[in-house]
């Protein structure tokens, strides 16, 4: 889901994001308890919403390197 005009003064820059570059994530923690990603550099397109249980699922994935490779599209 994407949810649109998140509070500007509650993202998070991640501490793996360039300062310059075209490659920054932010995240936040949303009034109902979601976690909202977004792109720093285009806030107008919303951020994408995950539930703390999927949020954690996936960073551990990244982790440990457990998350699946997708193919080509």
């Amino acid at each position: 889901m994407i949810r649109h005009g998140l509070p500007s003064y509650i993202w998070r820059k991640s501490s793996y994001s360039e300062t310059t570059g075209p490659t920054c994530i932010e995240m936040q923690l949303t009034h109902d308890g979601s976690i909202a990603v977004g792109d720093s550099k285009d806030r107008t397109r919303g951020a994408f919403i995950f539930t703390p249980h999927a949020w954690a699922t996936f960073l551990h994935s990244i982790r440990t390197g457990t998350l699946p490779a997708q193919g080509p599209r």
